[in-house]
Parts: structure tokens; C-alpha cells; sequence
């Protein structure tokens, strides 16, 4: 990592205060531990000093103080700790957070001061850490974790954490990086700002929070795109307009106008899918899978032009599919979700609901279609048994069989079989 001594003071207000007396006598002297935390002092001007000094240091009446050793006047470090240096351990105050604050700042006797606040809950702490997932950018994440690691490895010594719990983070993923438009870091003087205002006054909020989950990789650097952004508009309101007109058409009944069994199929296969994908940061196609279904539930043929019913797809499906696609949805469009969960007839929020489990007799495809290459040149299909599409000796000795491979084949000697379950196999010699 290069790493450096690195300058730990700085010279604004707003930071910890560093437990440090200066005496001309003693020298530096740590402010005794009973006397633990200093606190900031209240003050109307907080701007930096003209001197380059802390503001703090024009605090004076907090400022001069006696010597813990020697009781001669001395003064306090006005310098105060980087901003970082509080978040190095807030993740251990979450579980704690009720027997911090303001209760225990007013306490005025040592003994419930919450200085071995840590020790003394130990049981929770190991319950709860290490924290499972950091999310942040690249930068962000490398340093903080760092600084982060070194203030537990520090309390880990001396026995403030539990033992067995050697470091403080199960895991870090590190977000992609969103260009602008023109595929440059947004910036003021380039004028390729996006203001998130502005999207969500247009579009909704959903539409931007589908968006950044929809447009890419969790960890990629993408460049914006509008034309995106309005697709993922288009999608809700295709899943608001269908929704409420299956509710508007009064169809509640359980099975539907037929067309269910594929959707149900469909269904579980996105429920299994997504919950999946969003298990594995992966975003962008679990909003992929879920586009699928919903034209999956919208390819359906109206009986007659003049109505809106259609004979299969998502008016003619049950509430059951309509209430588990919406759950699934309900994690990336919160609030459109909620809507539309209301208005089928839900009384408790959307957000309260379990995830839906799928079945795992409808997860499978009857047949899977696998292409078949030769030297890299498709050559042919063949319809496998879903089962089977995963074995590739299955797969082979159906494709080998087919007549139009069969002639490419034409008792060459194979070299090497390449293949992909369930999508293709390719023969080379």
C-alpha cells in the first residue's frame, strides 16, 4: 500500500478533540483517564482563525487548564482528530446503540461513564461482527478499511473485542464509478452534471433507483445514458398500467383466463433467479429477468380489439403471480410497488411481506433447445430433456445422432468437446 506516517491533527472545529495537555514543566501530558472524553466546547464562531490555528484556539477559558501532573497552568491541544477518525469504529456502535448517547454523555458518575463499554458487551459484539458486507467506492474503500483495521487490531490487542473475532470485515465490495454522458467524470466546469433532482421530478424515484441497478455490473465505471433511464421508466409504467387494469377489470380470481401454467413456470424460475442475483451484488440481471417476465406476462391475444382483457398473459394470470412478481420487484421499486400491493387489496405494506419462495418442480424447462458447433460453426440444434441439457455425455450422444450434424461429423476423430450445460456443445478436430 506506500504507506507513510501520516499528519493525524487537523485544524478545524468539527472533529474529536486530542486528549493532550501541554505543560512548560511536564511537557505532554495525557488527559487522565477520568476525565475522558473531552468534549468540544460550545461556540458561536467556528470559521478558521486568520493564524492558520485551530478555531478552538481562541476558546481560551477551555483552553487553559491546570497540569494533571504537576497543577501548573497548562493548555489543551486545540487541534482535533480527521473525520475519519470517528468513522474507523461506528460500525462496532450499532450494536451498542442503545446504551450510548446522550444518557450516558449526561452521566456525571465515572461508573456508568461507558468506558469499558466494549468489554462489558462482548456477547453482542460477537453476535453481531464481523460486519458481513463494506460498500464503497474503490478509493474510499482501500483507505478507510485500513485506517478502519488498524483502530480494531488496536482494540483487539488490548482485549476491547471479542478474541475470536481477528478482524472487523467479513467482506468489501467496491461500487463502479457513473460518467456522464459523454463517457467523461461528471464535473461542473464540463457541464455534464446529472442532477438526481431533476430525474426524479421527471421520471420518479423509482425509475432512477431501477436505473442505477439496471445499468451495469455493480462494480463497473458506466457512462450515463437517458435513453436508459426512460427504459426503465417505460417498464414501470407497463407494470403500473397492467396491474392496475387487471384490478380495474375485477379479475380475482385464483387461476386466471388461462396461459398460467407457463407463467407460473416463468415465475418461479424469476423468483429463484433474482433472489439469487441479489444475494450476489448482481443487479443488473435480476432487473433483466424481471423485464422478461413481464413481457412474458403481457404477450397475450385480446379476444376482441375494442377490449383491453387478454386471453393469457398478465390480466388473464392470478393474483397470486401478480402479488409475487410485485414482491420481487418491490426491493428495486419501492414505492410504486406499495402502490400497486394496495390497490390488489393488501392491507399490511409490501415491505413487511416475506420474499416469495418459488417451486422447485417448476423450475425447469420441459425441453431446452442446445446449439450445436462445429469447430466453432453452428451446425444445428437439438431438443433436450431440461435434465439432460446439464450432462454433457446426454447431450453428446443426441447430437452426435441429429442428421444435420451428423454429415458435418462425417466420422471425423474429435479432439475436443467444448461444452456449455444447457446451451451448447461444440465438437473440433
Amino acid at each position: 500500500y506506500h504507506l507513510r506516517d501520516w499528519i493525524f491533527s487537523r485544524q478545524h472545529y468539527w472533529g474529536e478533540p486530542i486528549p493532550i495537555i501541554y505543560c512548560d514543566k511536564c511537557g505532554e501530558v495525557p488527559v487522565p483517564e477520568e476525565d475522558l472524553p473531552v468534549e468540544l466546547p460550545k461556540v458561536e464562531n467556528y470559521k478558521p482563525t486568520d493564524t492558520g490555528e485551530s478555531p478552538l484556539s481562541t476558546v481560551l477559558e477551555w483552553v487553559k487548564v491546570a497540569c494533571p501532573e504537576c497543577g501548573g497552568a497548562a493548555r489543551r491541544e486545540t487541534d482535533t482528530m480527521p473525520n475519519w477518525a470517528g468513522s474507523d469504529w461506528y460500525y462496532l456502535a450499532y450494536p451498542l446503540a442503545d446504551k450510548l448517547g446522550v444518557q450516558s454523555a449526561k452521566c456525571k458518575v465515572q461508573s456508568c461513564r461507558g468506558k469499558n463499554i466494549f468489554e462489558d458487551n462482548l456477547d453482542i459484539l460477537k453476535y453481531w461482527l464481523p460486519v458481513d458486507t463494506y460498500v464503497g467506492g474503490d478509493e474510499h474503500n482501500t483507505l478507510h478499511l485500513l485506517y478502519s483495521r488498524f483502530t480494531y487490531q488496536f482494540l483487539y490487542d488490548i482485549g476491547a473485542v471479542p478474541k475470536d473475532i481477528t478482524e472487523p470485515y467479513y467482506k468489501r465490495l467496491s461500487h463502479g464509478v457513473i460518467l456522464g454522458s459523454d463517457g467523461q467524470r461528471m464535473s461542473k466546469s464540463k457541464g455534464n452534471v446529472i442532477n438526481p433532482d431533476e430525474i426524479v421530478e421527471a421520471f420518479g424515484a423509482d425509475s432512477l433507483r431501477l436505473y442505477l441497478m439496471f445499468m451495469g455490473p455493480f462494480d463497473y465505471t458506466m457512462s450515463w445514458s437517458q435513453e436508459s433511464l426512460e427504459g426503465c421508466y417505460r417498464f414501470l409504467k407497463r407494470v403500473w398500467n397492467l396491474v392496475s387494469g387487471w384490478k380495474n377489470e375485477g379479475m380475482k380470481g385464483k387461476k386466471g383466463n388461462g396461459g398460467d401454467g407457463e407463467l407460473e413456470r416463468k415465475l418461479n424460475q424469476t423468483i429463484k433467479k433474482v433472489g439469487e442475483d441479489v444475494d450476489k451484488m448482481k443487479f443488473n440481471t435480476a432487473v433483466a429477468a424481471m423485464m422478461e417476465l413481464l413481457n412474458e406476462m403481457d404477450r397475450g391475444e385480446k379476444k376482441d380489439p375494442t377490449s383491453s382483457r387478454c386471453t393469457s398473459g398478465l390480466r388473464g394470470a392470478s393474483k397470486d403471480i401478480l402479488e409475487k412478481f410485485l414482491l420481487i420487484l418491490a426491493p428495486f421499486a419501492p414505492h410504486i410497488t406499495e402502490e400497486l400491493w394496495e390497490r390488489l387489496g393488501n392491507e399490511f405494506s409490501i415491505h413487511q411481506q416475506k420474499w416469495p419462495e418459488y417451486d422447485d418442480n417448476l423450475i425447469e424447462e420441459e425441453v431446452i433447445t442446445v446449439a450445436v458447433q462445429i469447430n466453432g460453426k453452428l451446425r444445428g440444434t437439438v431438443e433436450v430433456q431440461s435434465v439432460e441439457a446439464k450432462v454433457q455425455s446426454e447431450v453428446e450422444e443426441i447430437a452426435r445422432e441429429d442428421k444435420k450434424v451428423k454429415k458435418y461429423l462425417n466420422n471425423q476423430t474429435i479432439k475436443k468437446t467444448i461444452f456449455v450445460p444447457g446451451k451448447l456443445i461444440n465438437f473440433v478436430f
